[in-house]
């Protein structure tokens, strides 16, 4: 059997993806990163499903704390999931392009997007270049509501 790598990666973009800051804190450092590979996983109880870059640094901060939030962007805060997008060299510097709070479980929280939630990892699974945590959202916050950013919209791609 071989795989067509032009059709896998046209029809893998095709899979619908928002965009997401997700925030860790650990030892009083946040950091953070643009999150794509999101998705609801339950109803009762609230679980939601993310997939996060192995070798990223917030991957070994979600591991190590068992916690993370999850911002929900506006459809015009492209920009802001830029900043949050691109490599840095230390932890913490992305928190500065945007007010926010620490909640509840001491993860950071948006004040300009239409909300968060903060979730305490269950499980994972290490596959590939990508670990997938489930996590069960333990407290959630509305700023304001609105149309949501999602990668189609920002002519980006990831994944495929």
């Amino acid at each position: 059997m071989t795989l067509d790598l032009e059709a896998k990666k046209l029809l893998l973009r095709k899979i619908p993806h928002g965009l997401f800051i997700c925030g860790v804190s650990e030892n009083g450092e946040v950091n953070g990163f643009t999150a794509s590979w999101v998705t609801q996983g339950s109803f009762d109880p609230p679980l939601v499903v993310m997939a996060v870059r192995a070798e990223g640094s917030s991957h070994g901060i979600i591991e190590r704390t068992l916690k993370f939030s999850l911002n929900i962007l506006r459809a015009d805060q492209k920009e802001l999931a830029a900043v949050f997008f691109k490599p840095q060299k230390a932890l913490g510097g992305r928190f500065e392009a945007a007010p926010f709070k620490l909640g509840e479980l001491g993860m950071p929280l948006l004040e300009d997007a239409i909300g968060g939630v903060e979730c305490a990892v269950l499980g994972q699974v290490s596959k590939g270049d990508h670990t997938v945590f489930v996590a069960e959202v333990m407290s959630a916050h509305l700023n304001k509501d609105g149309e949501s950013l999602n990668l189609s919209s920002t002519g980006w791609s990831y994944g495929g």
